[in-house]
């Protein structure tokens, strides 16, 4: 019977602090969140014909973008920071996936629409498929700023 390969129980050694792709995806999409809150708030029946509505369908269409990248940057930076933890960070890698398949439903199904309304964007804020994404993203982040952390401490020593 042919026998897996041992995996290590020391964390390995990342080659950035935070990787700059899950950074750069993760503004991107925080950004997008913050910019349609602001629109939300303003009441508007419609973006068509203003530059604001130009800047929403950009948002959206680039968070979109960034949440398709989202699960292949942090699987592989979770890996990089540790070998043994492999199966725990699969696991959420599934439940990070779920969350941006829907998350980028959503997005495409209010891009999809001729007009785009402040009410329209208050309920993609809303929707718990986006807030599960933006919970998804924060604690991925935490635990990799944390095991970056880690890694300076016992490198210090």
């Amino acid at each position: 019977m042919p026998t897996e390969p041992a995996m290590t129980t020391e964390p390995v050694t990342p080659s950035e602090p935070l990787p700059s792709d899950i950074a750069r995806l993760c503004d991107t999409i925080e950004d997008c969140y913050e910019f349609t809150l602001s629109y939300a708030a303003k009441g508007l029946a419609t973006e068509a014909g203003s530059d604001l509505g130009r800047q929403l369908r950009e948002k959206l269409t680039s968070a979109s973008a960034a949440v398709r990248g989202l699960e292949g940057a942090c699987a592989a930076a979770a890996r990089e920071f540790d070998r043994a933890s492999g199966k725990a960070y699969d696991a959420f890698s599934a439940v990070l996936a779920r969350d941006a398949e829907s998350s980028i439903a959503a997005l495409e199904l209010v891009l999809a629409q001729p007009v785009i309304s402040s009410q329209l964007i208050d309920n993609l804020n809303a929707s718990i498929h986006l807030r599960a994404l933006l919970t998804d993203l924060f604690l991925i982040t935490e635990i990799l700023s944390l095991r970056q952390m880690q890694t300076k401490a016992a490198a210090a020593e």
